[in-house]
């Protein structure tokens, strides 16, 4: 009992003290040794009360536990502090709108907010005794989220002294934007613990004006563009969310008694009525993962600094999406809902992956590839399978890690080399062997064999194949080698070395190291302990999403399998150097159709003219280029969103 109030605590203490962080250091508006200190200790203080919470709730035996606040008076006062931050959210959006003339926003937002709202002051929501919830589908969430999220804030610190000293244009804000991760991660642990319908919209609509507001933070006209366009299309994620919560009070059999995630998920009806509320929940995930045909805002979100980009594409705002949408899970079983989700998510992961092969900006490639990663995750969920979601669970735990190292290294390699053109990096492996290395290891974490999202997508493959999907089939296998395609192009220029290569000065920061050197071994360590993940992390999470002992998705085969290239991929590269004893000043001469002119900087033309040597990737732009792939679809995603809920609501009127 006494560990119990202890979680009570410490779950609390994780949602309000990500506030208390941001207040203060907005107060802090010089970079001083104190706001350092601040970020820094507090990030580590959200670690520790992170994994501790996460590993008492796997340990308990991954058990359900739902709790409210402990008196009368204090539910009242937090509902009253939602309802006051709903109206200060609503009035952020207002106000931004009115000065950028982005009026549509207002519309939307207040569409979204003032139903709820309404309906909360005058008493017309249930009162229900699970207002939090914690559960191994949360403690999954609480070790991506407060793990990687705070490693991001660190990070920050020392990026932005460069940021600003490299782009003197933008207004100094540093204070503004890391109190704004900090609300972030608030809003974050406030919606993964949240079980109330109400209380998950509050925390929602938190991460979209963050995100919004992180997106725009040098407020440049294509940065209020992009930022708006984030805006909108989430504030129309919270319609579909606010209408799929008043579904729920007007259209259910249940006379709206359903109002927790936790009763929705149990009650195993299908009525009409429901299925429109969790498709319009859907929809409302769609949106916050970026699915096709909503995936424009998270484009959009590299103009902003790097740490915010890691921050909204791997551990907090796309995850929330597809959390939710693996919470509904066990609602898609045999459903058109869950159908339609799948295909979405297959498709999305499928063009994202071609598009990703035209883009020679690597922020732009880890774009498309977090759309694409995102979608399969989608697909998963959406079969309703126990294959499905553990596929699913596996590839948010190392995308979220992987992910969000690439782009602090790529942020580094901007802020030294000036550029992020993957063609730029030729040669990284000389120029900057240390994020070299880095960047190498998160690459092969994304794609490569033991790490495991190539694990995972074997999973995934198993379950569209029980769906009886050919074309989920399709898009995976196609998908897969597409991903295999610009992963593999991006780590040959890394490790191509030309001998103008030159070492440039590594400026990386201390409190970036903090964040890099974590993340890099935490892969490698994911890749011996992927059994044991499954065991204890992820087989509860299956276990208590279909209220039955689930069959292990791993077997014993399938471990020695994992384990030999765990071996292998350590021992080839050791075996290599020994082989190569002798040779390592030897220089190998570039084969040139035969005609290299002896200096391994210059060829001999069809015409016996000297020319230079450059080796180029091809980026294929005039087959997957955004003009030729995003438009058609993007139009072909919004048609089947819009049938999906048509045709779910004629089943309803």
């Amino acid at each position: 009992m006494q560990d119990l109030l202890s979680i009570y605590q410490i779950s609390g203490f994780l949602i309000l003290f990500p506030f208390l962080v941001a207040l203060l250091l907005f107060l802090q508006r010089k970079d001083t040794p104190l706001r350092r200190f601040t970020v820094i200790f507090s990030g580590f203080l959200i670690m520790a009360a992170s994994v501790y919470t996460a590993v008492t709730v796997l340990l308990s035996g991954g058990h359900t536990i739902l709790f409210r606040p402990s008196t009368h008076a204090a539910m009242e006062a937090a509902e009253m502090a939602i309802r006051l931050g709903e109206l200060l959210l609503l009035g952020v959006v207002i106000v931004l709108s009115i000065k950028y003339r982005k009026y549509f926003c207002i519309l939307l937002g207040a569409l979204g907010t003032l139903p709820v709202l309404i309906l909360e002051f005058a008493g017309r929501i249930p009162v229900t005794e699970t207002c939090l919830r914690l559960d191994p589908m949360a403690a999954v969430m609480y070790l991506i989220a407060g793990v990687v999220g705070p490693l991001i804030c660190m990070y920050a610190v020392g990026y932005m002294r460069d940021y600003h000293h490299h782009h003197t244009d933008v207004k100094d804000r540093t204070n503004v934007f890391l109190s704004l991760l900090f609300v972030f991660l608030g809003g974050m642990f406030g919606l993964i613990t949240s079980d109330h319908l109400v209380w998950v919209f509050f925390f929602w609509e938190i991460t979209s004006v963050c995100s919004f507001l992180l997106i725009g933070y040098t407020r440049s006209h294509e940065a209020v563009n992009n930022s708006f366009r984030a805006l909108w299309m989430n504030l129309l994620g919270g319609v579909a969310f606010a209408f799929g919560i008043l579904t729920l009070l007007y259209l259910d059999p249940m006379n709206g008694k359903v109002i927790s995630l936790s009763e929705l998920t149990q009650q195993g009806r299908q009525a009409p009525a429901v299925m429109l509320a969790v498709t319009l929940f859907a929809v409302a995930a769609l949106t916050k993962s970026a699915q096709f045909p909503f995936s424009r805002w998270l484009l959009g979100a590299m103009v902003a600094p790097t740490p915010s980009s890691a921050l909204l594409h791997s551990a907090t705002m796309v995850k929330i999406g597809v959390y939710f949408l693996i919470r509904l899970s066990p609602m898609f079983t045999n459903t058109f809902t869950g159908v339609m989700i799948t295909v979405i998510g297959g498709f999305t992961f499928f063009a994202a992956s071609l598009l990703a092969i035209s883009q020679s900006d690597g922020k732009k490639v880890l774009a498309y590839s977090t759309i694409s990663n995102l979608g399969l995750i989608t697909a998963c969920a959406g079969t309703g399978t126990t294959e499905g979601v553990w596929a699913a669970v596996m590839l948010m735990l190392f995308h979220a890690v992987s992910k969000s190292l690439l782009f602090q290294t790529v942020g580094d390699i901007e802020n030294i080399m000036g550029s992020r053109d993957i063609e730029d990096m030729h040669g990284l492996i000389i120029k900057l062997p240390r994020l070299a290395l880095i960047m190498m290891i998160g690459i092969c974490g994304m794609f490569m064999a033991p790490f495991g999202m190539l694990v995972s997508k074997w999973a995934a493959l198993k379950a569209f194949v029980d769906s009886q999907s050919v074309w989920l089939v399709i898009f995976l296998v196609f998908g897969s080698g597409s991903t295999l395609f610009y992963w593999a192009k991006w780590l040959g220029k890394i490790c191509t070395v030309i001998h103008q290569s030159v070492n440039l000065d590594d400026s990386t920061h201390g409190s970036e190291l903090i964040s890099m050197v974590p993340l890099t071994c935490l892969i490698v360590v994911m890749c011996f302990a992927f059994p044991w993940m499954s065991d204890f992390m992820v087989q509860p999470v299956l276990d208590e999403t279909f209220h039955r002992n689930v069959p292990n998705v791993i077997g014993g085969a399938d471990t020695i399998i994992m384990m030999i290239n765990v071996t292998m991929i350590f021992l080839i590269p050791i075996g290599s150097r020994f082989l190569s004893v002798g040779s390592r000043d030897r220089m190998t001469m570039s084969y040139v159709a035969g005609v290299n002119a002896g200096d391994d900087r210059h060829y001999i033309d069809s015409y016996g003219k000297n020319r230079p040597l450059y080796l180029a990737n091809w980026y294929m732009e005039d087959y997957f280029g955004e003009k030729v792939l995003l438009w058609p679809s993007v139009g072909i995603s919004a048609v089947i969103v819009i049938l999906l809920v048509l045709i779910v609501m004629g089943g309803v009127f």
